[in-house]
């Protein structure tokens, strides 16, 4: 077994030998909490699995054995996301730094911290995934962490051409006569495709960290705190990683003059697509990604299929727009000259795609993920919104004066569905006029509440009682804790800081399978994600994960992968999932999840 780097060992606490967690289904106490351990200043709450109907007596133990807080449990009863009778665990008056344990009748917990300063490795963690999957460039072991983790640079040269010929919906696409180099950017999951929808919202959220520590003035990524090959150029090291990404999705824009051949309008159900020419200046190829899929396991370095761009969409256009808008204002007063080729390149594609409205992504293309969209309605209104607050132009803040997005409620963003995002940016840049800005306050505000009233509702204390969980619910949970977070910020209620605990306290172990979804971290850590290079589990001579990296964890919904097969019909929601390469439903990563989790680490570390 490798080592974890020595920052990031005190966070693996062992699990105690005697009277320990016990398994599923075991009708005595199951003890089960955030395996890292707690702040000094927040909520601290344990879940206990148990068919008791009476409550239950509880101590908590320092390291000498002494009682440091007392009481029972709250009945809670039974959990259909879990399939568990619950308790609840409630020590806050635990404040003292050092480690304890819980013990209830003849269970132990396992030793837990309680200290300042404990998600900044995790927030550490988390940026670096970003930079171990990047392509282009040599991974680094004194960047990476270690030798297991370094590799020769995935795809170091990328001059793409146009897919050409017959897709698997039997459309037979032209090409087109020009390349572009799209070298850079991040890979997108286990895949090493590269698409420009999924980088949108990931860019986006690291952008948004870094405008919300600027407001602050709390900068957890200050020049040189980050492990990257740009350390020490006198640039937070958050946007250099943030840039890198950035400069790629500025290469997928099509140059001005370009026609091409695509469909418009919505998407026949099933057979050839009907393609008509259009100007495609200014908008952006969907993806680039490999002509067929590479098998697990694949190093990016080994991956020898063709690279090729597929047709641009309206989708990935208003998406290079919103984060291009976003990254002009960002960079204004770091680097103007980069600021202005994105404000450059956000004009050009939000009026390319104006011209080109319903130009929709198809999933048929053997060799990578379509990201299709239908209701391209959210990504108008989130380009809109950032262009609106980066340039002050009327004919932004007219257009969003119109769409139906400026005054419907606010849920969880995700790929499909980045409308809160606008509204992030308009409640919380500088410039947006009062009213404006305080109805999408209210909206982020009401969409917190609701997630708290959820809390109420769910067996495991997350802001999440759905009984439906879909693919990566690991990044819905995050990305609902940091609409928590932007609601405390905008209150200063506590108890929108509390939910953001109960939702990182459900990813680093207090949930029904004893899990930490995050590798590196907690006792029983993520070891097996879905990916082509950490795949240890297929191939010794492979590593397994770096720290940081989520799962998207348990799906209920969408249960397509062998593993998933087995489960489906067999599991309660919340268990759906097993820590399997194979998983890809169950276990993938992507930068769309990981970016949420970076978030939400450095909220809980102060710095957002």
């Amino acid at each position: 077994m490798k080592l974890l780097p020595a920052h990031l060992r005190v966070l693996v606490l062992p699990a105690i030998a005697a009277s320990t967690i016990g398994a599923a289904g075991d009708a005595r106490p199951v003890i089960r909490l955030n395996q890292i351990g707690f702040l000094p200043d927040t909520v601290k709450r344990a879940v206990v699995a148990s068919d008791s109907t009476v409550p239950l007596r509880w101590r908590v133990l320092d390291a000498q054995g002494k009682t440091a807080a007392a009481g029972q449990t709250t009945v809670v009863g039974t959990d259909r996301a879990s399939g568990d009778n619950v308790h609840l665990v409630r020590f806050d008056q635990v404040t003292k730094p050092g480690t304890y344990r819980i013990r209830i009748s003849d269970q132990t917990s396992r030793a837990f911290a309680v200290r300042t300063g404990l998600y900044a490795p995790l927030a550490s963690a988390a940026l670096n995934f970003f930079y171990q999957n990047r392509a282009g460039v040599p991974i680094e072991a004194r960047y990476a962490g270690g030798t297991q983790w370094a590799r020769p640079a995935g795809h170091p040269r990328e001059i793409a051409t146009c897919f050409r010929g017959t897709d698997e919906r039997g459309t037979v696409w032209p090409g087109c006569s020009y390349t572009l180099d799209v070298t850079g950017g991040w890979y997108d999951a286990g895949d090493q495709g590269k698409y420009v929808v999924n980088g949108g919202i990931s860019l986006w959220t690291l952008q948004n960290l870094y405008e919300r520590q600027a407001a602050s003035g709390r900068f957890t990524f200050a020049d040189g705190r980050a492990r990257l090959p740009e350390a020490g150029n006198r640039i937070n090291d958050l946007l250099d990683e943030a840039r890198w990404e950035m400069r790629f999705l500025l290469a997928m824009q099509i140059p001005d003059g370009v026609r091409a051949e695509v469909p418009v309008g919505p998407l026949p159900s099933a057979g050839p697509l009907t393609l008509r020419t259009i100007d495609a200046g200014g908008m952006a190829h969907q993806k680039v990604a490999d002509r067929n899929w590479t098998p697990l396991p694949t190093p990016p370095h080994k991956d020898k299929e063709d690279r090729l761009l597929y047709p641009p969409t309206t989708g990935a256009t208003l998406n290079l727009a919103a984060v291009a808008a976003q990254c002009a204002r960002i960079w204004r007063s770091v680097d103007p000259a980069f600021s202005a080729t994105c404000l450059t390149a956000a004009k050009r594609a939000y009026r390319a795609a104006l011209r080109n409205p319903q130009v929709y992504a198809t999933n048929s293309f053997t060799g990578s993920g379509g990201y299709g969209d239908n209701d391209l309605s959210d990504e108008l209104y989130w380009a809109t919104a950032e262009l609106w607050a980066t340039t002050g132009e009327a004919v932004y803040g007219d257009a969003l004066a119109a769409m139906p997005a400026r005054s419907a409620p606010v849920g969880e963003p995700n790929w499909g569905n980045v409308a809160a995002l606008g509204t992030f940016t308009l409640a919380t840049a500088p410039g947006i006029p009062q009213a404006d800005a305080a109805r999408a306050r209210a909206a982020l505000v009401a969409a917190a509440d609701g997630f708290l009233a959820e809390t109420e509702r769910s067996g495991y204390r997350i802001p999440y009682a759905t009984l439906d969980y879909p693919w990566g619910s690991n990044s819905s949970i995050l990305n609902r804790a940091m609409i928590l977070g932007v609601a405390h910020g905008l209150t200063g209620e506590a108890r929108y800081r509390v939910g953001v605990v109960d939702a990182m306290d459900y990813m680093l172990g207090r949930n029904p399978l004893d899990q930490s979804y995050v590798s590196g971290f907690g006792a029983r850590p993520l070891l097996n994600p879905h990916h082509r290079f950490w795949a240890h589990q297929l191939d010794p001579s492979l590593p397994g994960p770096p720290p940081g990296v989520v799962s998207g964890g348990p799906n209920s919904t969408s249960m397509s992968d062998p593993i998933a097969l087995t489960m489906k019909g067999k599991c309660a929601p919340q268990r759906c999932w097993k820590d399997d390469i194979s998983a890809y439903a169950l276990n993938e990563v992507a930068i769309n999840w990981n970016a949420p989790l970076l978030w939400v680490a450095a909220y809980l570390d102060g710095g957002a």
